[in-house]
């Protein structure tokens, strides 16, 4: 027998910086789904304002933010997820796995609580269902990981196309009235009746809203379990570029700023010529949808493999500026949860009551103070008292159910 490899005696400052970067990320797009209705949050023509700054703040946030942060998220959900199953391993625990599934159910159900008070948009849920698959990925190599991870968005892409093709065709068939064409206007277009009743419910009251989707958590599966091959894939290159040595810090800055520029290189002319493609047609909706959620997604996954690999190669200095995010990154749970709490101060009817009374630059604009505050509470929280409150309670929650799973 061997005696178990030694636990690592130290985090390492550039994946906690690079956790509070992902934050940071999440909070810009987050504020969209606060302050607009959500066709919105993907067309900058169905409300918010059109003029010259809604649109290059729609640009630069499709190119460079939507859904790149969130995948960046995904990737160190899974690096995280992965470390722990090591840990519980290297500390001579011969079943690990009881506690990740405590872990992912209790992330679930704060997920849940979530998504009923504060955002709809809840990430919590689909990593946590995603974080159910782990058993089958753990044991594979890093190459293993990276092309399931790789295969995983193929099949998104394809179920996606699937789903949105109808709409696609009788758009570019000239065709009016079809039902594909009708639900895509609902969710993505300016359909004056849909507009109309999300601008009343998002000024409802707190129980209101609480009871309304309350009732529709079953509609909200339908839409995680329909995102989970992209929300797996993205944990599978988390955990596959964690084995792979690049999240642990071993990597050249070299080797580091050539797999950012590979990556960049592929997804940046991709998703300016998706934009391209959207404002030559005029934001028609049966192409916002499958543009923002399907299409895009190979390139949004290679630019947040991107961003981790720069922010690697350039967080990994001991400096006031990456403790400071790293800080933040190390409450990252928190952070994302009192992101919404203040959004929710500031857009909520039981709050300042801005939602739908701001622009879309207005609203990124106040996506700054949230940003502020996390820089502001993280060092000191850090420094004082440790590990953050929700991190605690995710910790303590898993703790007491493992005991209820373990054989």
């Amino acid at each position: 027998m061997t005696a178990p490899a030694p636990l690592p005696a130290s985090r390492i400052l550039a994946l906690d910086a690079l956790r509070g970067v992902a934050v940071i990320g999440i909070a810009g797009m987050n504020v969209l789904a606060f302050a607009l209705p959500s066709p919105a949050y993907y067309n900058p023509l169905s409300f918010g304002g059109v003029g010259a700054a809604d649109y290059w703040v729609w640009l630069v946030s499709f190119v460079f933010i939507e859904d790149k942060f969130r995948t960046l998220f995904a990737m160190l959900f899974g690096a995280g997820s992965l470390i722990l199953l090591e840990k519980a391993t290297a500390g001579g625990q011969r079943r690990p796995w009881p506690a990740h599934y405590a872990r992912m159910i209790v992330l679930f159900a704060i997920g849940i609580v979530h998504a009923i008070l504060l955002a709809n948009n809840d990430v919590l849920r689909a990593y946590a269902l995603a974080g159910l698959a782990l058993p089958l990925l753990a044991g594979l190599s890093a190459r293993a990981l990276l092309t399931v991870g790789a295969g995983l968005v193929v099949v998104h892409v394809a179920l996606g196309l699937t789903a949105f093709g109808s709409a696609m065709i009788d758009f570019y068939q000239h065709q009016s009235g079809t039902e594909p064409l009708l639900f895509a206007e609902r969710q993505f277009g300016r359909d004056p009746a849909a507009m109309a009743a999300l601008l009343e419910q998002g000024r409802e009251g707190l129980g209101e809203r609480i009871v309304r989707r309350g009732l529709a958590i079953h509609a909200q599966l339908a839409a995680l379990l329909a995102a989970l091959p992209l929300n797996l894939a993205a944990i599978a290159l988390g955990m596959g570029l964690w084995k792979g040595g690049m999240l642990k810090g071993k990597w050249r800055t070299f080797h580091l700023q050539r797999l950012a520029a590979i990556c960049a290189l592929v997804a940046l002319p991709g998703l300016l010529g998706l934009a391209a493609w959207l404002v030559a047609e005029g934001f028609p909706a049966a192409l916002v949808g499958p543009v923002a959620l399907v299409i895009s997604a190979p390139f949004d996954t290679l630019l947040g493999v991107s961003y981790a690999a720069l922010a690697m190669a350039f967080l990994a200095q001991d400096n006031p500026f990456t403790r400071r995010l790293a800080a933040l990154g190390r409450l990252s749970l928190s952070n994302y949860l009192m992101t919404s709490v203040i959004f929710a101060a500031i857009f909520a009817p039981w709050g300042l009551g801005l939602f739908g009374e701001v622009s879309r630059w207005q609203a990124l604009a106040l996506g700054g103070v949230p940003v502020a505050a996390m820089l502001a509470w993280s060092p000191v929280w850090v420094e004082r008292l440790g590990q953050g409150p929700f991190e605690r309670l995710w910790r303590a929650g898993a703790r007491a159910l493992s005991y209820i799973l373990r054989p």
